[in-house]
């Protein structure tokens, strides 16, 4: 009986220790290299700190632009996509990565966003501006576990 009791202890003490440990590895989920919905950029999701961001790495249409020649800001127009910041300042809460930007190199224009996890190998990226609701969501597919 005694050792019943004693165990028993034992897993409620260690018990808030195993969630601690199952949100931090939630949180992290989202490291890793994705492909965007229309398969033409490769993009690493990173942490820095407690933020998550996301830069690309490689793309996959061969007639893409390599510069961001869309950009608003002249000086910058003749800088390369590989390796640019599109996603920053992410934090995560209630199971979504929030508070975060969006830069989408297509048209030079800037975002708010949030980001999901789906499933395992499937992101839920929506941009907007003011309210999701009137935002446009596409899914990015994981290429790398």
């Amino acid at each position: 009986m005694k050792k019943s009791i004693a165990l028993i202890l034992v897993a409620f003490i260690a018990m808030p220790f195993f969630t601690q440990a199952q949100t931090v590895s939630k949180q992290d989920r989202i490291i890793g290299k994705w492909l965007t919905a229309d398969k033409k950029g490769n993009i690493e999701i990173y942490k820095k700190g407690d933020k998550y961001y996301g830069k690309i790495v490689g793309g996959n249409d061969e007639g893409a632009e390599e510069f961001d020649v869309h950009n608003p800001d002249p000086a910058k127009r003749k800088q390369r996509l590989t390796g640019m910041n599109i996603l920053k300042n992410f934090t995560f809460d209630d199971g979504e990565w929030k508070n975060g930007t969006v830069y989408d190199p297509d048209n030079g224009k800037t975002y708010s966003c949030v980001m999901e996890l789906t499933n395992n190998n499937a992101l839920e990226i929506t941009g907007y501006i003011g309210i999701t609701l009137f935002g446009r969501t596409e899914v990015w597919t994981r290429l790398v576990k």
